[in-house]
């Protein structure tokens, strides 16, 4: 059995479809074929099923195509653990992240100390980040919602208050704290669907009896915040927004009921290695995290 054998069912796999797999693989149909089915006879299986020149992969070729998955992810992950030590200094840190507002301080106050290290950063849906971590594709992952997988490292950094915010002219700007309930009428300015924060938030309504009438969908807390001092409607703001805001949100309400929080956390794979800038990266997130706690 051969590395080009297994490029071959991989692709094969993928396309379903012999002819397109050739063109992609840029040889000839005939000689996929034979090394498809030199393949097949090795294993003593068939890894598709065939009916009228259509293929489709059958059980056998799933159980096999996820161990092929692995066995060119570790050849990658190989690949890079050697050009980390032939190029130190010089590796890229691969970053998904639900939460940008942590970002800019974050970043900034890390390539101070590492100005060798470059990022890559990427804004990603918690189902997204998830799937980026199994695949081996990202190195860390920042969300507000736990990432759960067999081979997914979740770590919490900190847990903060969510707030709602009101129009300066609302009938409750004047007030401190609300029942969640109260504003179950009220148009919601939120987060895109698929976003954690918006899954958190949804649910939060879900227990205070209500489904939120939302009016305006974004992913930039700063226009949110914008279109309450509007008028168009309320919001929820995570605590961690008003760090460094120079621009305040405006009238904040305390959430009595029910508990409004969420917890923030870093994410990375097991299966893929990490570089000695990676492990710098991960410390560094940790103790930044825990002095703003403090803070």
């Amino acid at each position: 059995m051969e590395l080009l054998q297994l490029q071959y069912f991989q692709t094969v796999a993928r396309l379903e479809h012999m002819t397109r797999a050739a063109e992609e693989l840029q040889i000839a149909q005939p000689s996929l074929s034979k090394t498809i089915a030199r393949l097949e006879e090795d294993l003593g299986v068939s890894l598709f099923d065939r009916k009228n020149r259509q293929l489709k992969l059958n059980h056998y070729g799933r159980l096999f195509l996820e161990r092929v998955n692995r066995v060119f992810l570790e050849l990658n992950e190989g690949k890079r653990e050697i050009e980390d030590e032939l190029e130190r200094g010089q590796t890229q840190i691969t970053l998904a992240v639900s939460i940008p507002k942590v970002l800019p301080e974050l970043l900034s106050s890390f390539l101070k100390k590492f100005p060798d290290i470059k990022f890559q950063q990427v804004l990603e849906s918690t189902s997204s980040m998830k799937s980026l971590l199994e695949k081996a594709e990202i190195d860390f992952c920042i969300s507000s919602v736990e990432i759960v997988g067999s081979d997914i490292v979740w770590e919490p950094l900190m847990t903060e208050q969510i707030y709602l915010v009101v129009p300066p002219e609302h009938p409750l700007a004047k007030r401190e704290k609300i029942y969640l309930n109260e504003v179950k009428d009220e148009p919601f300015i939120s987060m895109n669907t698929g976003f954690g924060f918006r899954n958190l938030t949804d649910e939060f309504c879900h227990e205070a009896g209500f489904v939120p009438n939302i009016a305006f969908e974004g992913d930039e807390p700063g226009v949110i915040g914008d279109l309450v001092r509007q008028g168009l409607g309320v919001a929820f703001i995570p605590e961690i927004s008003w760090l460094g805001n120079s621009k305040p949100f405006p009238n904040k309400l305390e959430i009595i009921d029910p508990h409004c929080q969420r917890t923030i956390g870093l994410g990375w794979s097991r299966r893929r290695y990490l570089s000695n800038p990676g492990q710098h990266f991960r410390q560094y997130v940790l103790d930044y995290f825990s002095k703003l706690n403090r803070r």
